[in-house]
């Protein structure tokens, strides 16, 4: 059904637009990833900025919820219901959305268009926004983008972004008037693409971004008038030539020239703007595709290094980086110029695993895993396991969440990527101990089923445990505890109370290689005392002497150590 027009951009107009943003870019996302070759061809662009869409709309739902304008309550179109919210109320969803969802390179960038969006239609708290201040909100949206990106690229939706904004600036009318100028510009710039970026005009592609952009202008259009640009169907697709996989003819030219970075790591940053100031200027030196959007205090920063481990450590730094993806490109991907898989087509098979903190998700990372980062009371949820398989872009993925109370939330996203085709096989791992003994013994080159085998084994016969502080005084399975008391726990349960850390660890690896070993493997926390592992393996050698020792740094992982017994 066609929407009814509206003259004015509103909360409802918000509204109306991220839901059928949100549709169309379903109905294009696999068109847009197929055409993703810039600035790295894995095949994701669509799907990014689908997810970070998805986050936007979320967002400005809840908004409207949580002022009783639910479905049944809104008001009709062109005027915002008496108790719902204010433009600037979903103006400012819409973008905390797209920021705390944003997803790779073109979702970033999306983010901050959005961001730069809401910061001119909420200031001055009007009720709705007329033609001017919509020319005045795209205009900021897309400097604001262009000064997130460290090197702006011409040909890419940077690019797209400007054209709009600029065929909006020239645009006489109400909103519905300056959005069909902004996506005609936008629809011509994006033709124009190829002819700016070799990499796009080798491919024989359109800026995937930049299709995505215009996407989303066509559903602003759509939301303003009632009708789609070119009639009440599906906005006309920009002519340009689909990029083919079918595994025979791989178009080198899609990669970028010249290798790049092996990882693409993404976080989320508490910090102030001193602080993200120096951090750019760190993440530029360690690597590219760096885009750092937000503001007052809450940053999405996105950046392509070989060093993922540095990239973090950067943010830690700068104050306090949550959510943290790392994605390994992976041997013979995209950054190797003339090798390697073609874009769009799948991995044989990877890994993806949860980790309780940074030290270990560089490791598990520098193994070719892809990381999930669990701190502590932040579990991801299924949504962040889903879009973690989806992003390794492998045929079959064997999944580690290294934690017993994510069984069922790793079960519920294993299930969810099964029916888009991905043969998936969840290792129960109950500590992240056991997902490296795991990861120790993965061949990618194995049939699925005898790697899984061998991992899965690998896995159980580790046994784990973890030394940590009780917080207050409980009943335990080894007594009562107080609060301040070192706890030493034997897969899951509490088994020795003392006042020393070091004392406990030792009491603890005494009685899980009682039942003998070959291997221990000690991951410090960041509090942990400074002389424990340097203890502990003196402790090993002197009283095992077939007992081999390995130790690694976890970062902040919420247990001071973690000890595995193989």
């Amino acid at each position: 059904m066609a929407q009814v027009p509206q003259r004015f951009f509103d909360a409802l107009a918000v509204r109306t637009w991220c839901g059928l943003a949100l549709r169309a870019l379903g109905r294009a996302r696999e068109e847009i990833d197929a055409i993703n070759v810039y600035p790295v061809a894995d095949g994701d662009t669509g799907t990014n900025l689908y997810l970070t869409v998805e986050s936007a709309a979320t967002a400005v739902e809840a908004v409207f919820e949580g002022h009783g304008a639910g479905s049944g309550g809104a008001a009709a179109p062109g005027r915002t219901a008496p108790d719902g919210p204010s433009l600037a109320d979903a103006a400012r969803a819409m973008a905390h959305g797209a920021l705390i969802g944003a997803r790779g390179n073109s979702g970033t960038i999306l983010a901050q268009l959005l961001r730069g969006m809401a910061q001119v239609l909420a200031a001055d708290g009007t009720a709705h926004a007329d033609g001017p201040a919509l020319r005045r909100a795209l205009g900021h949206a897309a400097d604001s983008a262009r000064r997130a990106v460290a090197h702006p690229v011409e040909g890419t939706v940077l690019s797209v972004a400007s054209a709009a904004a600029d065929a909006a600036g020239g645009a006489d009318g109400d909103c519905g008037a300056v959005a069909r100028a902004a996506y005609e510009g936008a629809r011509a710039a994006l033709s124009a693409t190829p002819g700016q970026l070799p990499v796009l005009e080798r491919a024989g592609v359109v800026d995937a971004g930049g299709q995505g952009l215009v996407t989303l202008l066509a559903a602003l259009v759509e939301a303003l008038t009632g009708q789609a640009p070119g009639g009440a169907e599906a906005p006309p697709a920009v002519p340009h030539a689909r990029v083919e996989h079918d595994g025979r003819d791989a178009p080198a030219a899609c990669a970028p020239d010249g290798p790049g970075p092996a990882f693409e790591v993404i976080y989320l940053l508490e910090a102030q703007d001193a602080a993200v100031a120096r951090l750019r200027e760190r993440l530029d030196a360690l690597g590219d595709s760096l885009v750092v959007v937000g503001g007052d205090g809450l940053w999405n920063v996105h950046v392509h290094v070989d060093d993922a481990g540095a990239a973090v450590e950067a943010g830690v730094e700068a104050g306090r980086p949550h959510r943290i993806r790392i994605t390994h490109f992976g041997a013979g991907d995209v950054h190797t110029t003339g090798a390697g898989r073609p874009s769009g087509e799948r991995a044989r098979r990877a890994v993806v695993a949860v980790v309780p903190g940074e030290g270990l998700a560089g490791l598990y990372t520098e193994a070719g895993a892809t990381t999930v980062l669990a701190r502590p009371g932040e579990p991801p949820a299924s949504g962040e396991l889903v879009e973690a398989v989806r992003s390794a872009h492998a045929r079959e993925v064997v999944l580690l969440p290294n934690d017993a109370e994510l069984r069922h939330t790793a079960a519920a996203a294993a299930e969810q990527v099964r029916a888009e085709g991905v043969r998936v096989a969840l290792i129960p791992t109950r500590s992240a101990v056991q997902g490296i003994a795991a990861l120790a013994v993965h061949e990618p080159e194995r049939r699925f089923d005898e790697d899984v085998v061998a991992m899965t084994s690998a896995a159980g016969a580790t046994r784990y445990a973890e030394v940590t502080v009780a917080e207050r005084r409980s009943w335990t399975t080894a007594g009562i505890c107080q609060a301040g008391d070192v706890l030493g726990l034997v897969d899951g349960d509490v088994a020795v109370i003392g006042p020393d850390v070091t004392a406990t660890a030792e009491t603890v690896l005494g009685r899980m290689l009682a039942a003998g070993g070959e291997l221990v493997t000690l991951v410090l926390g960041d509090e942990a005392p400074e002389t424990v592992a340097d203890h502990l393996q003196a402790h090993v050698r002197e009283t095992y002497l077939a007992v081999d020792t390995v130790v690694y740094r976890g970062g902040r992982q919420g247990a001071l150590l973690l000890i595995g017994v193989e």
